[in-house]
This record gives C-alpha cells, sequence and structure tokens, in this order.
C-alpha cells in the first residue's frame, strides 16, 4: 500500500504538468491572435495619425494596463530592480524593434511582415554562435540557412517586388536580435513582471521626447478605437505570454508561437483582401518549417 502513493503523487505531478503546458500553450496561441490584432489596428492606424504619436498612444496604454496588473499580482516589490542598465537598454530596444516594425508594416503585407519577424529566433541563433561564442550544431546552421532564405524569398532583392523599404524589416531583425538577447542573459536575474513593467514605461518616455513635435489633432473616432485596440492588445498579449511562460518551458511555447503568421494572413486576407503569392507563401512556410525544427531540437537537446 505504501508503495502506491509515491507513484500515485508521480501520476498527479505530471497530470498537473501537462493541464499547466495545456494552458501556457493556450495563452501563447491567444497572444499571438492579440499580436496579430495588434498588428492589424498598426496598420490601419498608419493611415491617418503620425507614427510616433500612434506608438507613444500604444505604449502608455500598454504601460497603464500593465502597471495596474502588475502591482494587483506583486505590489510594489515588482519596482525593484537589480539591471537598471540593462533595463533601460533592453526598453531602448524595445522602442527601436516597434519603430521598425510599424515603418515595416506600412510598406509589406500582414501575412509576409510576421514571417519575417518570426526569423528572429534564427537571428538569435547565428549571435550566440558568433558573438556569445556558444556551441551551435551543423543541424541549427541548416535550419538558420533554410529560414534565412524564406525570408528573402519574400523580401526578394532584385525582383519587381523589391523596394526599398523592404529592407525596414532587416533593421527590425537586428534590433530584434538584440531584445531577445538581451532578455535571455536577464531571464535568471530578473522577474518576468519588473522587466515588463520597466520596458513599457522606458519605451513610453522615449518616445515621449519626440511626442509634442507630431501631434495632432484626431477628430476620427475609428482612429481612437485603432490606438486603444493597438494598445489593449498589445497590453493583452504580453500578459498571456508572460502567463504563459510561468506556467510551462520556452521549449514547449515556442512552436506555438508561429500560429501568428497563420492569424496574420487571416487579418490580411479579410481586412485588404491580401493573399500571399506562391515565392511568399513557399517563404512563410521555409520560415515556420525551420522555427518549429528549431523548437523541436530544443526539446529534444534539454531531454
Amino acid at each position: 500500500m505504501t508503495s502506491a502513493h509515491p507513484t500515485s503523487d508521480a501520476n498527479a505531478a505530471r497530470r498537473a504538468r501537462q493541464r499547466a503546458a495545456l494552458v501556457g500553450i493556450t495563452l501563447t496561441v491567444l497572444a499571438c491572435a492579440c499580436f496579430a490584432l495588434l498588428d492589424t489596428a498598426s496598420k490601419l492606424v498608419s493611415v491617418g495619425v503620425p507614427m510616433l504619436m500612434a506608438l507613444w498612444m500604444r505604449y502608455l496604454f500598454q504601460s497603464l494596463l500593465t502597471t495596474a496588473f502588475v502591482l494587483q499580482r506583486e505590489g510594489l516589490r515588482a519596482l525593484r530592480t537589480t539591471q537598471p542598465r540593462f533595463q533601460a537598454l533592453r526598453g531602448a530596444l524595445f522602442a527601436a524593434t516597434s519603430l521598425f516594425g510599424f515603418i515595416s508594416i506600412m510598406h509589406m503585407p500582414l501575412a509576409e511582415f510576421t514571417a519575417v519577424v518570426a526569423t528572429t529566433p534564427l537571428c538569435v541563433t547565428v549571435v550566440a554562435a558568433l558573438w556569445l561564442h556558444q556551441r551551435v550544431s551543423v543541424w541549427r546552421w541548416l535550419l538558420v540557412a533554410i529560414g534565412l532564405t524564406g525570408t528573402l524569398a519574400i523580401i526578394r532583392p532584385g525582383s519587381d517586388a523589391f523596394t526599398w523599404a523592404m529592407l525596414w524589416p532587416l533593421c527590425l531583425l537586428v534590433s530584434g536580435t538584440g531584445y531577445q538577447v538581451l532578455s535571455s542573459k536577464m531571464a535568471g536575474h530578473e522577474s518576468p513582471a519588473t522587466t515588463q513593467l520597466y520596458t513599457g514605461w522606458i519605451a513610453t518616455a522615449l518616445v515621449s521626447l519626440a511626442v509634442p513635435f507630431v501631434w495632432t489633432q484626431i477628430t476620427d473616432p475609428w482612429m481612437w478605437a485603432g490606438l486603444f485596440a493597438m494598445g489593449l492588445s498589445s497590453a493583452v498579449g504580453h500578459m498571456m505570454l508572460l502567463n504563459a511562460y510561468a506556467r510551462t518551458t520556452p521549449v514547449t511555447i515556442a512552436p506555438f508561437l508561429y500560429s501568428q503568421i497563420g492569424f496574420a494572413m487571416l487579418a490580411g486576407w479579410m481586412v485588404y483582401d491580401h493573399v500571399p503569392d506562391g515565392w511568399s507563401m513557399a517563404g512563410i512556410a521555409a520560415i515556420v518549417l525551420s522555427g518549429a525544427a528549431s523548437a523541436w531540437l530544443t526539446v529534444r537537446e534539454t531531454r
């Protein structure tokens, strides 16, 4: 009888982990839907609101909602940070990434834009190998090559589909990769809630410096609705992702982050009647395949 208890406890613990993983995956997919909504609202708002003004309102809404959520859960201890310089740098990289993303989305369809952004984890692999001197297997280098080839299939330099505006997503990849690498280095030293709090407010403060020079009176209620949708979807998406990481491991979550591409394709079709052409679809498929395979390799290596 006594020997059954450890087995029963182990089964209960395994079922609890499975339930937590399922909740984490669900939250991840819902967060990706929120991020697709954020990109869609950003593209719609960009035609009537100055870029920096739209970003400022997004950051402000996001920061206020995040602060209310974090302080309610963790209290004032969430304000304590041991990495103030890294927090400032992360906030600046977040602001730069959002700025490049906003410019990119003005010139690119939603699905193609989202697919290019999805190659950021592959770029992090390159930085980990070349800058951090981490060992990267041949298989990972092959997946990086496939993912970046998919990106080139979408951007297509030298073709009629290419414009110089297509270089903005590459700027986004650079800043986004730096943001992810710094986030990884900070992960063991700071609470995720604290990091999220500082990132939002630092980005808000930086963009606030330019807002007085671009401020425009907005009379269209749909533009206000779009701005509110940007802030709300960004805040809710980041909070869902934060909770997903709190419930299960990053390697469990990683493959489901690519669901954002599907949501972006759906939004592009519904709002703009846009369907990616053959080359873009091939590039998107290559990026999803390489990203999912990279996540699978991470699971295998972790085990």
